[in-house]
């Protein structure tokens, strides 16, 4: 049964994608495309290879990156959401703020936020937070907003204070939005990094990118966006995976 489930899930994703790969190899095979231009999937995973300690390396640095803008991202919008919950009044005061946020392109202020920070780890991780914060505040946001009236109204016939009733009833209504919102946070997140580094930086996989286009190492940018992706893939299935822990725990 077990096993019917795992081909049932990731069969389809996976033939897909190598259906994209096997048309993709025979396609620059066939119209002879310069590896400069175009390269192959053979290509790339010869470079992953020839190049793996230095892709290693940089991958490191823009996870670090990453996992630190996540967190302050969290804690962001844990904070933002719980004063919402607290101080209704503080939502009519904040959300424009968190509206007015959002219709700046956050790559035009990646220039001003070099200049201001440095080229160092603190802009990146500000870039980060930019792209991550929101839909986790409005995920959260959005779960307390609807959660049931009718076991608000219970509670409260029953006495319950609101810490009690923050603790009993809004954490487990809330979750799975919350670890909706973080899902989606941990792909948005690699495209912050990517801007930070791409705009001012002398390492991470955004800066192999930068430098590697001009000089037409193709297979190399490729091999980045492998890697990227891999980051990607992999906090998204950590967020899966503690989703799955957590929601056995405070069932709804």
């Amino acid at each position: 049964m077990q096993k019917e489930i795992i081909i049932k899930n990731y069969l389809p994703p996976f033939a897909s994608v190598l259906l994209i790969i096997l048309l993709w190899q025979i396609s620059v095979m066939l119209l002879d495309i310069e590896s400069w231009f175009l390269p192959s999937p053979v290509n790339i995973i010869a470079e992953l290879i020839n190049s793996y300690k230095i892709l290693f390396e940089h991958s490191l640095i823009t996870l670090f990156e990453i996992i630190i803008g996540l967190v302050i991202s969290i804690l962001i919008s844990l904070v933002i959401s719980s004063l919402i919950f607290w101080f209704k009044s503080f939502e009519k005061t904040i959300y424009p703020l968190l509206i007015t946020s959002q219709i700046i392109p956050v790559f035009t202020l990646a220039p001003i936020l070099i200049v201001w920070f440095g080229t160092g780890l603190f802009s990146k991780v500000i870039i980060i937070v930019l792209f991550t914060f929101f839909p986790l505040v409005i995920n959260l946001v959005t779960a307390i907003k609807n959660v049931d009236i009718d076991m608000i109204r219970m509670f409260n016939s029953h006495g319950s204070t609101k810490l009690q009733m923050y603790k009993k009833l809004y954490i487990p209504s809330i979750l799975p939005n919350f670890l909706s919102g973080c899902k989606i946070a941990c792909v948005i997140s690699v495209i912050g990094a990517v801007i930070g580094e791409w705009i001012g930086s002398s390492s991470g996989l955004g800066w192999v990118m930068k430098i590697s286009g001009p000089q037409f190492q193709t297979s190399r940018v490729f091999a980045s966006i492998v890697c990227l992706s891999i980051i990607a893939i992999l906090l998204f299935f950590i967020v899966v995976s503690i989703e799955k822990k957590l929601l056995r725990r405070y069932p709804l």
